[in-house]
């Protein structure tokens, strides 16, 4: 099949697109940066360099294609949620315009609880195509974010935490999860495909993080939202994305996040957090 992937080289898409030319599959990789067209050679696919806020060269790189795997990174600066959002106004033309047939989209665990925005309502207009919401949980990799907290405050403070219950997920079981339902054959209509790794606590996923890392007893401590977005505020991320954040949290703190979850619970996928702790063990002490 011929396959479009947003996300450059990311976390995601590079293995994705890497388990998908193993497989066979023709693949185009988009990316805004034209110094990875090499990399993304290396690998077996086709680069196509420019942005998802361009509608014509989403039209001219969706022509052909059979599926197509769209995401939205979420920019930490932007001040204006509207105009970051209005990406998945652009795929949703393009899908129109070049007449694809299948779609995968990465949301997530807590998207269609959102008030501020909500990403997943768009694809409702693609009638006659099949569309997939992929629905990880927290990545693992959130924790390379956390190093200045960890080794600065010796906690992890968000407006969730202790015994709260999250479905973490590594980014390499998101790819094998899309690459499994990419080789599913699917009618048109909406699905939701949830993905998790390894279901924790806030309280044990510090602790085995903690232990790598060789603070054993690392606490994650869960804080008032208006107090974390505060904090996030001062880390120079915009008010507005500061507040979706905390929106994000406090879902996962509240409950609403698990019953949804717990409806359509996956099979969890083969790396746990154990797994990538030894790695970030490694990375938090040689930075």
């Amino acid at each position: 099949m011929k396959i479009v992937l947003t996300g450059s080289l990311g976390n995601i898409s590079k293995p994705l697109a890497e388990m998908l030319v193993k497989e066979g599959h023709q693949i185009t990789l988009i990316s805004t940066d034209p110094n990875k067209q090499a990399r993304i050679q290396a690998i077996g696919a086709q680069p196509a360099i420019g942005s998802i806020q361009d509608l014509s060269f989403l039209i001219k790189t969706f022509t052909g294609a059979d599926v197509v795997y769209c995401m939205n990174p979420l920019d930490f600066a932007t001040r204006d949620l509207d105009a970051w959002d209005s990406n998945m106004d652009n795929y949703i033309q393009a899908i129109r315009e070049t007449g694809v047939k299948r779609v995968i989209v990465l949301s997530g665990w807590i998207s269609h609880l959102l008030t501020s925005i909500q990403p997943e309502k768009k694809f409702e207009a693609l009638k006659e195509v099949s569309v997939t919401l992929v629905r990880p949980g927290p990545f693992y990799t959130n924790f390379y974010h956390l190093k200045d907290m960890i080794r600065h405050q010796g906690m992890i403070v968000s407006n969730y935490g202790g015994e709260d219950l999250i479905a973490f997920v590594a980014p390499e079981d998101i790819a094998a999860a899309i690459t499994g339902e990419i080789n599913t054959p699917a009618a048109a209509g909406l699905k939701v495909l949830y993905v998790a790794s390894e279901e924790l606590t806030c309280t044990q996923a510090a602790q085995i993080i903690g232990e790598a890392i060789g603070i054993p007893h690392l606490p994650w401590i869960a804080l008032p939202g208006e107090q974390v977005k505060q904090t996030l505020e001062a880390t120079g991320i915009s008010p507005e994305v500061a507040g979706l954040l905390v929106e994000m949290q406090e879902n996962m703190h509240n409950g609403k996040a698990q019953q949804d979850y717990y409806l359509n619970r996956p099979i969890l996928g083969k790396r746990k957090l154990r797994d990538f702790a030894r790695e970030y063990a490694t990375w938090y002490h040689q930075n």
